[in-house]
């Protein structure tokens, strides 16, 4: 009887299984999986303190003041182009949902900034064929509107909070061209800046109101050759002013801080891959100032 109970159960099981969805993979059959990320300028690391080379149409010599940005949504991709989400390991740099990448170290003409660095996304993927990379910088709306102060790790960088649009900055990067920035007015500015952020917000977040914003400005990357045991994504400040002249700015906040009527941001956006005017992913769907190279 014991023989013809266990097998009446083990029937009803597979009976059942079309029925029950398919389990996720265990913990046991994750394995570990390191992105690396870097800053560069004129092919070589972009660090503070040291000469980045010449930048822009005009050809800048400029130092580095600041270099952050955080990434969300990212996964491995398949040859069918099928995402598997990299499950972030959550530490002082990420949580479960998004990772803060930090080039500057505080010194030299980052003196402003915070001693540790961070190049470097941690997670687990199901063991798998994985031929490309995909990830978004940015920050997920439910994540976005938050406090600097409540928030835990990563989303507790005041240097990195957007108080004026209600969010924060998705990418901080500050650079110090030779000579300064010569404003409209014939005033100057010692650096130039890119803060990356949706614009366009309302409501307040701090009375209980949901927050929506005109233009998201997060931005799609999408790297189809991609391994992450011998190769790096790279942000490349040369690929990124390559249409800007540095040394000027012809209105607006010094620099581009997403507004849609800079005149500095047209330039920016269209190196980002982003449209200025929606926010989204312009058509082409490719970022030329990010790129893959060999790890060093």
């Amino acid at each position: 009887m014991r023989l013809i109970h266990v097998t009446a159960a083990l029937a009803l099981v597979i009976g059942l299984s079309g029925c029950v969805s398919t389990p996720g993979p265990r913990k046991d059959d994750l394995q570990p999986v390191t992105i690396a990320f870097e800053l560069v300028a004129n092919g070589h690391s972009a660090r503070c303190g040291a000469a980045l080379g010449a930048l822009g149409r005009d050809a800048k010599r400029a130092t580095l003041r600041d270099a952050r940005f955080y990434v969300q949504d990212v996964a491995l991709v398949q040859a069918d182009g099928r995402r598997t989400p990299i499950a972030l390991t959550p530490n002082d740099w990420q949580n479960d949902q998004v990772a803060l990448l930090d080039f500057e170290d505080a010194t030299g003409t980052c003196a402003g900034g915070s001693p540790a660095t961070n190049t470097v996304v941690t997670g687990k993927v199901p063991a798998g064929r994985y031929t490309g990379l995909a990830f978004t910088v940015g920050v997920p709306p439910s994540l976005n509107h938050t406090s600097t102060e409540l928030e835990g790790a990563p989303l507790d960088i005041a240097a990195m909070g957007w108080s004026w649009q209600a969010g924060r900055k998705f990418a901080k990067i500050e650079i110090d061209p030779e000579g300064g920035v010569t404003k409209l007015d014939g005033s100057r500015s010692a650096s130039w800046y890119v803060h990356l952020g949706s614009t366009g917000c309302t409501g307040n977040p701090v009375t209980g109101q949901t927050v929506s914003c005109l233009r998201s400005n997060r931005l799609p990357v999408v790297l189809e050759q991609f391994d992450p045991d011998t190769q790096r994504v790279e942000l490349d400040l040369g690929s990124l002013f390559k249409s800007t002249r540095l040394s000027e700015d012809r209105g607006g906040a010094v620099g581009c801080m997403s507004g849609p009527t800079d005149p500095e941001c047209g330039p920016i956006f269209e190196r980002l891959g982003l449209s200025l005017d929606s926010g989204e992913p312009d058509a082409s769907r490719h970022s030329p100032a990010f790129s893959v190279a060999t790890k060093r």
